[in-house]
């Protein structure tokens, strides 16, 4: 197959692109440069878009022996995820921008534009497995690495975008990889992973979100009140600077009158008012969610499990949806889940679909 490699500039991106020449296919590298000022969103090696990353995805290429060029993509960037972010955080929400970059730019944009140039497929990084069903469709199932696996932020691609996908990581364990990326030579081998958002130079989302939303904030400070009795605890500087389940950071003059410590409860971004109250009460068993997105087959009951952080456990969870919509009731309940946040369902390991929490509620009473 004729395949685009988006090489990030890291070790992972470096090896798929190695194991797709290797396997026969015809490889073209690419590094997606997405910030026209690189240094506006992140300084030094530790993201995907520095100049450094992109020197260092040049120099694997070449290493490969494989064509290599860079895509600008920070219009397309800034528009569907940078600015997503934003106003998400503004109406109170929690975003994951790794699955909206996944969902409009890695495999919607890239995959468009690859297919429009004659590519069969995109090639990333990414620590996931696909195989094919007994009913012919692609399934993805979750990585052997249970710690780097990714499928949670792959969530979001459907049928068509999985069968001009490959992941050619997704049975290997992330040690395993970069002693191969020594053997080939590859000067990434020992580069760190990065773990914050790329877009956000020093991983300060409050003082980034502060600074870029500016006269756009839905607010500029606000009460902090407690759950329980109504008391206004403290103030606050801007309520973007909160999530829910959210301890540190919280400006409460006087402890509670229980003495238990608090976290955020709720955000209500027009009112500027921060509700906070004690760990028990961010405990919930049903989830509304709303755009879903399926991998295959919709299904309108499932009983499996879902994930609800990047790197969170699984629950179980009896799942119903219409399409479009998704409830899910939790049989293992959750504590500190924030709208705006994915929900991503498995039938064991296979990723069966994911959709944005629009709503959470506590419907049971546990110890």
């Amino acid at each position: 197959m004729r395949v685009l490699a988006a090489m990030s500039g890291g070790v992972d991106s470096a090896v798929a692109a190695a194991r797709a020449a290797e396997a026969g296919h015809d490889v073209t590298g690419i590094h997606l440069a997405l910030s026209r000022n690189p240094k506006s969103y992140r300084s030094g090696a530790r993201g995907c878009c520095t100049i450094e990353d992109s020197n260092d995805a040049r120099r694997a290429a070449d290493v490969i022996g494989i064509p290599f060029y860079v895509w600008d993509m920070s219009d397309e960037f800034h528009d569907n995820v940078v600015e997503d972010f934003m106003s998400e955080y503004a109406a109170g929400r929690t975003p994951n921008p790794c699955l909206r970059c996944n969902e409009k730019i890695k495999f919607a944009a890239v995959l468009d534009r690859a297919l429009a140039l004659g590519f069969d497929a995109v090639v990333t990084g990414h620590y996931a497995q696909l195989e094919t069903g007994s009913d012919g469709l692609i399934e993805m199932h979750r990585a052997v690495d249970m710690g780097k696996d990714q499928s949670y932020v792959l969530g979001v691609l459907t049928q068509d975008q999985l069968a001009h996908s490959l992941f050619p990581l997704g049975d290997s364990v992330k040690d395993d990889v970069r002693s191969e990326a020594e053997r080939r030579d590859l000067m990434v081998a020992n580069k760190p992973d990065s773990h914050d958002i790329c877009f956000i130079a020093d991983g300060d989302n409050a003082g980034w979100l502060k600074e870029k939303l500016g006269d756009r904030a839905p607010n500029d400070g606000g009460d902090i009140v407690d759950h329980t009795t109504g008391e206004v605890l403290g103030q606050h500087e801007g309520t973007t600077a909160y999530t829910i389940g959210q301890r540190r950071g919280l400006r409460i003059g006087r402890p509670a009158s229980d003495g238990k410590p608090r976290f955020v409860l709720d955000i209500e971004p027009v009112s500027g008012t921060v509700t906070v109250g004690p760990r028990e009460a961010l405990r919930i068993d049903r989830i509304s969610g709303i755009r879903a997105r399926w991998c295959g087959t919709v299904p309108s009951r499932l009983e499996g499990t879902v994930q609800l952080r990047a790197h969170g456990a699984e629950h179980r969870a009896i799942v119903t949806t219409d399409g479009a919509d998704v409830e899910i009731e939790l049989l293992d309940p959750a504590e500190g889940i924030a709208p705006g946040q994915a929900a991503v369902i498995y039938d064991g390991t296979r990723v069966v679909g994911s959709a944005t929490i629009s709503a959470t509620a506590r419907t049971s009473v546990t110890a």
